[in-house]
């Protein structure tokens, strides 16, 4: 979990440095979604759900904001519990749909949040561009997340004598 934990911490820096997409606040390609939803894939979902809470505060630290732990733990925790929510439902082939869920979630949460903090409703005229990109984005870092499944697992099976 502590390798998993660095990881996903590392991929998450690195994404910080890659400039956004698209010009919308909030979009972001969630690279570091596919350590979470491999570990919650192999390991369980509360062993995800640590992992993800030791990247956000951990993160929060590096960054230096507490804007930045809100927001990421709202978006976080609500990508997780959405992902737990729908894992089993989904067979493991169509892993990618789960993400594009948990991608939703994701840029639901951080709305929420930032609505909250400002106060100022109107920020939902994003939703429409973060749902377009919560599906791009969910559907890239899912099938990450599902070869990365299918080559641990097949590693695995190499490794037994």
């Amino acid at each position: 979990m502590a390798l998993l934990t660095a990881l996903e911490l590392t991929i998450w820096v690195l994404e910080g440095q890659i400039p956004a997409p698209i010009p919308v606040p909030g979009v972001k390609l969630g690279l570091a979604s596919v350590v979470t939803l491999t570990a919650m894939v192999l390991l369980g979902r509360r062993e995800a759900g640590c992992i993800l809470l030791m990247r956000v505060v951990l993160g929060a630290l590096f960054a230096g904001s507490f804007s930045a732990i809100l927001f990421s733990m709202a978006g976080g925790a609500l990508s997780w519990a959405v992902m737990a929510g729908i894992l089993g439902l989904f067979p493991e082939k169509l892993l990618w749909v789960v993400s594009v869920f948990g991608a939703m979630g994701h840029n639901l949460g951080q709305l929420l949040a930032a609505a909250a903090v400002t106060k100022t409703p109107s920020l939902f005229w994003y939703g429409p561009a973060l749902l377009v990109s919560a599906i791009v984005t969910g559907a890239f870092t899912g099938l990450g997340a599902m070869y990365l499944v299918r080559a641990l697992r097949s590693y695995q099976k190499k490794q037994r004598p």
